[in-house]
């Protein structure tokens, strides 16, 4: 993990594990009993990704069981870059700034990713991770709106910084979340916990789909914050309906370079995999 990063929180391991014994406790006082961290560190490796420079964690919810490789970094707040688009897609649903079908009139501007070179609807963006059709939803909902919403879903720090920054403040080491806190936000998702209606949660769980299998649903998105003078990050964060189960995941690494970028999704399956998340009753 590189060491000249700025802007990112170093915790300890024992702040770590307690964060994480938190983190079981919450699910344990529901479900009357958790079981502690299971170490998957050596899964991480054997798929090509240094467990020093990546974490993975992955939270069953019907029993609190984590999974966790890394767990010091698992703390460590990073920029969310598009996996803030889960967080984003709500509060433009719930604020009625966009429904899955609003459509987004692409500005004729030539940008770097060809699949946002077009109209986007809100489901479409969500799915080619249009930066472009975010920057319009949260200018639309204000800076103040985008403030008190990633506040109430406890979404990291929760920080937009200023106007000049309401439309990267996701890609610029300005709002930050840890894995931890990813899963926290996206356990209270799935147990439909944030202070959203029906409406929203139905409309999201539609527009966040990614894959599905024998039995199996999987919710998904990517992020991959780049920067010139820091080591880039990448994110996989969702959550796996199987059968009458979830599990909820957050994977954050390291990107030397852009051949990397596909081990987010690929590592993320194969813990999965290997957990037995995927094998539904």
């Amino acid at each position: 993990m590189s060491s000249n990063l700025p802007n990112r929180t170093g915790w300890s391991l024992k702040a770590s594990v307690l964060a994480i014994a938190s983190l079981i406790l919450t699910v344990s006082d529901a479900t009357g009993g958790a079981t502690e961290p299971i170490d998957i560190s050596q899964i991480v490796q054997d798929n090509g990704v240094e467990a020093a420079a990546s974490t993975v964690m992955v939270q069953r919810l019907s029993d609190g069981q984590v999974w966790v490789s890394n767990a010091a970094r698992s703390e460590e707040r990073f920029s969310p870059a598009s996996s803030s688009k889960i967080p984003h897609t709500l509060i433009a649903l719930e604020t009625g700034v966009a429904a899955p079908d609003t459509m987004f009139e692409w500005d004729g501007k030539s940008r770097w990713v060809d699949a946002w070179n077009r109209d986007q609807s809100l489901t479409s963006a969500f799915q080619v991770s249009a930066v472009w059709v975010y920057q319009d939803i949260v200018q639309r909902v204000g800076a103040a709106g985008m403030a008190e919403w990633l506040d109430r879903f406890d979404y990291g720090n929760a920080n937009i910084g200023t106007e000049a920054t309401l439309t990267t403040y996701w890609l610029q080491d300005i709002l930050l979340v840890s894995a931890v806190e990813q899963v926290n936000f996206l356990h209270r998702l799935v147990e439909r916990d944030l202070p959203l209606s029906d409406t929203t949660y139905a409309a999201a769980d539609a527009i966040m789909q990614t894959d599905t299998g024998d039995g199996w649903t999987m919710y998904s998105k990517t992020g991959w914050r780049h920067g010139a003078d820091i080591m880039d990050i990448g994110w996989y964060a969702g959550w796996v309906r199987c059968g009458s189960d979830t599990y909820v995941f957050a994977l954050n690494m390291d990107i030397p370079d852009a051949s990397f970028r596909n081990l987010r999704i690929t590592t993320s399956t194969a813990v999965l995999e290997a957990i037995g998340a995927f094998d539904c009753q």
